[in-house]
């Protein structure tokens, strides 16, 4: 027969808290890690921040770490200001070193199709003067389509869309010495839920994207 004190259900208890507590820390930890190496929904690899990390001094006084632990590389978080248009169709995206501007496909064109709509060229025509007034001398241009229909379609009609605004930009942007990266990624990197049309109303859009204030523009 075995006698259980007061004494003895503490002890188990403390080290059931104490295995809970263990097995937390190790599945918030690999949580972490897992969130830090995925990119961010809608954020095509080589469009993250080129700004240098923070120098930290592991040796400081004012860090206080536990005996045997060491700080992680230094990483930066930009700060995203996002201004979106009422219906969605414009957004505006800039941190401290990017600008990116996407614009809906209802807006550019008709439906499955890559060719311009009147009004579009005026909407590029913005977006040029905003890439010669940050003197930017790199653009992106992504086009991304929804889930629907299949897949090897979506990345056709995406790079055709992506090129029928690069033609235009190239033209108002004539003489600038601007080098530019085209790419159509079909449905891959969704800034929106692909299961409602309003969603997919969002993932359907043409990105340019560039650097802020690069040949001395205006910061502001």
């Amino acid at each position: 027969m075995t006698v259980t004190t007061p004494r003895s259900r503490r002890a188990a208890a403390s080290a059931l808290v104490a295995a809970v507590l263990v097995v937390s820390m190790q599945f918030t930890a690999a949580g972490g890690a897992w969130a830090d190496e995925t990119p961010a929904p809608g954020t095509p690899p080589g469009t993250e921040s080129t700004s240098p990390p923070p120098e930290v001094d592991g040796n400081s006084q004012g860090l206080k770490l536990r005996d045997g632990a060491t700080l992680a590389p230094a990483r930066v978080l930009d700060i995203v200001s996002v201004v979106e248009s009422e219906g969605g169709e414009e957004r505006r995206e800039e941190t401290s070193s990017n600008l990116k501007f996407a614009l809906q496909a209802e807006v550019l064109f008709g439906k499955d199709s890559a060719k311009l709509s009147g009004a579009a060229n005026a909407r590029i025509a913005e977006i040029a003067a905003e890439i010669r007034k940050q003197g930017a001398k790199k653009v992106r241009v992504f086009g991304f389509t929804d889930n629907l229909g299949s897949s090897a379609h979506g990345d056709v009609l995406s790079k055709q869309r992506a090129d029928a605004v690069h033609k235009v930009l190239s033209q108002q942007l004539t003489g600038s010495g601007i080098s530019y990266e085209i790419r159509g990624y079909g449905e891959q990197y969704p800034i929106a839920d692909n299961s409602s049309e309003e969603g997919r109303k969002k993932n359907r859009r043409v990105e340019v994207s560039f650097p802020r204030g690069e040949g001395g523009g205006s910061q502001s």
